[in-house]
């Protein structure tokens, strides 16, 4: 267990090693609030990096994870399976590498899940105040470990979670799901979105990822978060979108490391039972073709 400061004025975090077998093994920096009442229950932030599941660190997530901790939140930021590493993730690659690819890295947060279960009782953790949290790929990785079918989809059965369980909400910067019918009447979940309208790697609404044409060997539509949002909308579900006007995929840690209190004030309405639905719209500067299929530009 090694303990080191992320930076001078910041939280100290603990690493730990939340999943291990013979071929891997995986780890995350938590961060714990520094003063907590005596006996009391805190809710918890798992963080997921971005980096197309190929690359990135997550050390990404120390700023945010800091901020969390601060105002009294249990937060971890988790390395994960890069399964596209040295893999084509481009237009002509192969798709069932592409899926199996979201497929490890929601399981990975289905793993951290289980051991934070496990582990609640010293940590001091509300098991019904579990949140995940991503960027990109994370948030690829977040949305679907929140909406997928876990015993169809778990990879790993010597580790399970109980059949109650449920995440208490998720925020996504620059996500998508590859079915809206995931999300469902009795599964579905707060939401706080975030994306920039002209994204051409993760699309901001409907369309394939990375734009790829339709006779592309990696193509593959994904309904990124104008959609989820609108369908939660009419589900009369919780959700936040801010849409960065023009912006593209440079927006996808954006909350993450500006304007974090954003965040937070989502979780407190959450774990406060409030309901909102509500679209953010700032602008960047930046018109182009994709600013003129949308009637909130004008």
């Amino acid at each position: 267990m090694l303990v080191v400061k992320c930076r001078a004025e910041a939280q100290k975090f603990t690493t730990l090693t939340y999943y291990q077998d013979d071929t891997i093994k995986l780890e995350l920096d938590l961060f714990l609030p520094q003063k907590t009442t005596s006996g009391q229950k805190l809710p918890l932030v798992i963080f997921e990096h971005g980096g197309g599941f190929s690359t990135g660190d997550r050390k990404d997530g120390h700023s945010f994870c800091s901020f969390l901790a601060d105002r009294g939140y249990i937060a971890a930021t988790i390395s994960y399976t890069l399964y596209m590493k040295g893999k084509n993730y481009g237009c002509d690659g192969k798709l069932p590498e592409k899926i199996k690819a979201f497929q490890y890295a929601a399981n990975d947060l289905w793993l951290a899940t289980s051991f934070f279960l496990q582990n609640a009782t010293k940590y001091k953790i509300d098991v019904n105040k579990i949140f995940l949290a991503g960027s990109s790929a994370g948030a690829e990785a977040a949305l679907h470990a929140a909406f997928w079918e876990y015993k169809t989809m778990n990879l790993y059965p010597k580790v399970t979670l109980p059949a109650t369980f449920k995440y208490a909400g998720v925020l996504s910067g620059a996500g998508a799901l590859m079915d809206l019918n995931l999300i469902t009447e009795k599964n579905m979940l707060p939401i706080l979105l975030f994306h920039g309208s002209a994204d051409p790697v993760v699309p901001y609404a409907t369309a394939a990822h990375h734009t790829c044409p339709t006779n592309a060997s990696n193509w593959l539509m994904l309904f990124g978060s104008y959609s989820i949002y609108q369908r939660l909308v009419e589900m009369q579900g919780h959700t936040k979108l801010v849409t960065y006007c023009g912006g593209a995929h440079e927006y996808s840690g954006e909350l993450f490391h500006k304007n974090q209190q954003l965040l937070v004030d989502f979780l407190n309405e959450v774990l406060s039972n409030q309901k909102t639905q509500e679209h953010r719209i700032i602008a960047t500067g930046k018109r182009n073709q994709q600013t003129k299929g949308y009637s909130f530009y004008e």
